[in-house]
C-alpha cells in the first residue's frame, strides 16, 4: 500500500516537473513541449463533437484517467501550553470577549492559529473574524497553512468571494515560489478539514482573475491528476482572461481541453470562443461554433451574432456582415444598438457613408435610440472625406434628441472643417468646449495644426505646435509629417529643424524628400555644419529614411559654401 502511494505521489511530481517546461508568458516557450499542456492548433478545435466517433474517443480517454487518491495527512496535535492557549481563545471566541483575546495576540503562533480555525470551523463567519483579527494583531503568526484552512472553511460554506479575495491577497504579497506551494498545502489540508472540491475551482478562478496563466495552468493539471475539474464558470473566466492579453492560440486550445474533459460548454463559453476566432481572423472556424451551439441545443445571443457582425466588419466584408444580420430575426435574436454601431462604424471606415446613413435610418425606424457612439461614428466619417456640412447636421441632430456631445465628437466637427479649411469655425467651435465644460485634447490640437497646414499658414501651425507641447500633450506622426513639410516649403527652416529635432527624440522617421528639402533650404543659409549634424544624429538612432541619398547632400555643400562667401 505504501509502496503504491510513493509510486503514485511519483508519477504527480513528474508530471507536474512537465508541465512546468512551458511558460505561458512567453519567457520558456518550447512548442515541442506544448503536448502537456494545450493544442494552439486552431484545426484541432472539435466543432462537432456530437458525432459518434468523438464520443468514443472523449469516453476511452476518461476511462484511462486514473486519479491520484487524495493524500490524508494527519497534524500533530496542541499539548501543553499549545493546548491551554487553544482552548482558552476558542472559549473567548465564543464568548465574543475581543478584549481577552487582545492580551493573547503577542503569543500567537502559526501552529496555535490553525488548531483555533479548525476548533471553530463550523463557524465560517467566527473563522474569518477570527483570521482577520490575526492578520491584524500578528500578522507573522499566519502561514501557508493558516490560508489553507480558512479558504476550506470558506468555500465549503460557499462563501467564495470571500475565499477569492483571501487568496488574492497572500498571492499578491507572497514571493515569486509561493504559487508552486500553494496547491500542495491546500491538499494536504483537504481531509483534515472536511473539504469541498470547490476550494481548488476556487485557486484555478482567482490565477485566472490575475492573469497568471502558468499558474492557472499548472493548478488545472494539478486538479485533474487527484480527479478535479474546474466549474465551466472558472474556465469562462480564463479564456477570457487568455483574450484580453489577445493569447488566441492557448484559448482555443484550452477550449479543446474542456471538451476531451468534457466540460460542459455554455452560451458564455461558445461567444468567447466566437470572439477568439474573429480575433484570428478565421471567421468560418466562428460561424462553425455558431451552427454547433444550434446542434447542442443551445440558442446563439445577441452578443454572438454582434461578435461575429464584428469580425466580418473588421475584414471589411460588409455584405456577409448585413446577411448575417438579417438572419438574427429568424433565429428569434432581434439586433439591437451594438449591432447597428458595429455596422455604421464597418461602412464608415470602408468609405461607404451612404449605406452607412441608411443602417443609421433603420435603426431609428426601429425605435432604437442612437447613442454617443453612433453619431460620433457617422460625424467622424462624414468629416474624414470633408463633408462638414453633413456632419454639422447630424451634430443638431444629436443635441435635438438630447445626446450630449463629448470630446470626440468636436475633435471629428474640428476635423471635418480644418480638412476644408474652414480654421476659423474650428476656432469658435474649440470656444464652445469651455461651455460643455471639456478640455482640448492632443486630436483637438492635431487637428487644427492640420487646418492650419492645409492653408500653407505655417506660423499659425508652429504656435499651435508649440502651444500643444506646453499643455502637455504630443502630436502624432501624421502631425509631425504635416508640419514638418509645411514649414520646409514656408522655408521656416528654423521651426523645421525644431519639428525635427523633436521627431528624432521620438524616434519618428520622417519623410526622405521633406528631408531633402530641409537640408537644401540649410545649405543654402549657410549652416551646412547644422545639416550634418542633424544627418549624424538621424544615423546614430538609425532613424534615416528609405531614398534619402546623404551623398547628394554633401556633394552640394562645397558650391553653395562658395555662393554664400
Amino acid at each position: 500500500m505504501a509502496e503504491g502511494y510513493r509510486r503514485r505521489e511519483l508519477r504527480r511530481r513528474r508530471r507536474r516537473r512537465r508541465a512546468k517546461t512551458w511558460c505561458f508568458n512567453g519567457k520558456e516557450s518550447d512548442p515541442a513541449k506544448l503536448g502537456r499542456h494545450f493544442s494552439t492548433s486552431f484545426d484541432s478545435v472539435k466543432v462537432k463533437p456530437t458525432s459518434l466517433k468523438s464520443l468514443i474517443d472523449v469516453n476511452s480517454r476518461r476511462k484511462n484517467w486514473n486519479p491520484i487518491p487524495i493524500p490524508f495527512r494527519t497534524i500533530p496535535e496542541p499539548r501543553g501550553q499549545d493546548l491551554d492557549f487553544v482552548n482558552v481563545a476558542h472559549s473567548h471566541l465564543v464568548h465574543s470577549d475581543w478584549n481577552k483575546l487582545n492580551a493573547l495576540s503577542i503569543h500567537l503562533t502559526p501552529f496555535r492559529v490553525k488548531h483555533v480555525l479548525l476548533k471553530i470551523q463550523k463557524d465560517h463567519v467566527l473563522s474569518l473574524e477570527f483570521f482577520n483579527w490575526v492578520k491584524t494583531r500578528n500578522p507573522t503568526s499566519h502561514s501557508l497553512e493558516t490560508h489553507s484552512v480558512i479558504l476550506h472553511i470558506l468555500t465549503k460554506n460557499q462563501k467564495f468571494k470571500s475565499a477569492e479575495s483571501v487568496l488574492r491577497s497572500l498571492l499578491v504579497s507572497g514571493s515569486l515560489e509561493l504559487p508552486a506551494k500553494v496547491f500542495d498545502v491546500i491538499l494536504y489540508s483537504y481531509r483534515i478539514c472536511d473539504s469541498s472540491p470547490r476550494v481548488f475551482d476556487l485557486l484555478f478562478k482567482t490565477y485566472a482573475h490575475a492573469k497568471k496563466f502558468r499558474n492557472a495552468t499548472d493548478a488545472f493539471y494539478q486538479m485533474k491528476d487527484y480527479g478535479f475539474l474546474p466549474t465551466t464558470k472558472s474556465c469562462n473566466a480564463y479564456l477570457s482572461s487568455l483574450l484580453d492579453l489577445h493569447r488566441v492560440d492557448i484559448a482555443l486550445g484550452f477550449y479543446r481541453e474542456m471538451r476531451c474533459c468534457r466540460l460542459s460548454p455554455n452560451v458564455y463559453t461558445f461567444n468567447i470562443v466566437i470572439h477568439a476566432f474573429c480575433k484570428s481572423g478565421k471567421l468560418e472556424k466562428a460561424m462553425e461554433v455558431l451552427r454547433e451551439m444550434e446542434i447542442l441545443g443551445f440558442s446563439p445571443t445577441v452578443a454572438s451574432y454582434n461578435t461575429l457582425i464584428a469580425g466580418y466588419c473588421n475584414k471589411g466584408l460588409m455584405s456577409l456582415a448585413m446577411k448575417l444580420k438579417s438572419s438574427m430575426g429568424k433565429d428569434g435574436v432581434h439586433p439591437n444598438g451594438v449591432t447597428f454601431n458595429t455596422l455604421i462604424n464597418g461602412f464608415c471606415k470602408e468609405g461607404k457613408l451612404h449605406e452607412a446613413n441608411t443602417v443609421f435610418n433603420e435603426m431609428k425606424a426601429l425605435n432604437l435610440a442612437p447613442t454617443i457612439v453612433t453619431y460620433n461614428t457617422l460625424i467622424s466619417g462624414y468629416s474624414q472625406v470633408g463633408k462638414s456640412e453633413m456632419s454639422n447636421r447630424l451634430y443638431e441632430d444629436m443635441l435635438k434628441n438630447g445626446v450630449k456631445a463629448d470630446i470626440l465628437t468636436y475633435n471629428a466637427l474640428i476635423l471635418g472643417l480644418c480638412k476644408e479649411g474652414k480654421t476659423k469655425k474650428a476656432a469658435y467651435l474649440v470656444k464652445e468646449l469651455d461651455k460643455d465644460n471639456l478640455v482640448p485634447n492632443a486630436s483637438t490640437f492635431s487637428a487644427l495644426i492640420s487646418g492650419q497646414c492645409v492653408r500653407k499658414n505655417s506660423d499659425r501651425a508652429f504656435q499651435l505646435f508649440k502651444t500643444m507641447i506646453r499643455s502637455g500633450f504630443h502630436p502624432n506622426e501624421n502631425t509631425y509629417s504635416m508640419l514638418f513639410s509645411t514649414l520646409c516649403k514656408n522655408e521656416d527652416f528654423d521651426g523645421a529643424v525644431q519639428v525635427l529635432n523633436d521627431m528624432i527624440d521620438r524616434s519618428m522617421v520622417p519623410d526622405s524628400g521633406t528631408l531633402f528639402e530641409l537640408h537644401k533650404g540649410l545649405s543654402q543659409c549657410a549652416k551646412n555644419q547644422l545639416a550634418m549634424i542633424l544627418c549624424k544624429k538621424l544615423e546614430d538612432r538609425h532613424l534615416m529614411p528609405k531614398g534619402f541619398d546623404k551623398s547628394k547632400v554633401i556633394s552640394s555643400q562645397p558650391e553653395n559654401e562658395d555662393k554664400t562667401s
